[in-house]
């Protein structure tokens, strides 16, 4: 089945306006992506809950949330012991990370626990929330959010490279 990028596009940005409604401050959070016609056949009574189920694109994908998942604080450790069954098209991550600006990256601490904390109190630091995605196609893309300006959201096919790379392998596992 060939999605086009506009699906995984629009699955990443219906998860992160999702996960947004906690507000800040969570843990990571862990999607499986499957096309929305195959799961309305599997699941016919999941079409009350689509807005207008006829409106779906044919190639719409739905995110489906791992309850189980523990991210910790190594995320990218705990998704390299993932693999998922042939049905999932694709898998997205949503998480946050805080950043400082370029110009203050020559000041961090080597060790990485000073440097995190040299981070979190930093004033000029960032929250971001960022949700990658990638499908069995090879397509991958993210979306981000800063906490500073919630009404924009920033997207890109490379946003997380490492990210993307990561997920990527629990699709051939």
């Amino acid at each position: 089945m060939h999605m086009s990028d506009d699906a995984l596009i629009a699955a990443l940005m219906e998860i992160e306006r999702h996960v947004g409604h906690g507000g800040w401050d969570q843990p990571a959070r862990l999607f499986a992506l499957v096309p929305t016609a195959e799961l309305l056949a599997a699941e016919p009574s999941l079409a009350e809950q689509l807005a207008r189920p006829e409106a779906q694109p044919d190639d719409a994908l739905s995110s489906i949330e791992q309850e189980g998942f523990n991210g910790g604080s190594e995320v990218m450790d705990a998704l390299a012991g993932i693999g998922w069954p042939a049905s999932v098209f694709g898998c997205a991550v949503a998480l946050e990370r805080l950043f400082v600006p370029p110009h203050v990256e020559d000041d961090l601490p080597e060790d990485p626990a000073e440097a995190e904390t040299f981070v979190a109190h930093h004033p000029e630091r960032q929250d971001v929330r960022v949700v990658v995605g990638v499908t069995r196609t090879g397509a991958q893309y993210g979306v981000a959010r800063l906490k500073t300006r919630p009404e924009e959201l920033l997207a890109a096919q490379d946003l997380v490279p490492g990210l993307a790379e990561v997920l990527s392998r629990t699709l051939t596992a």
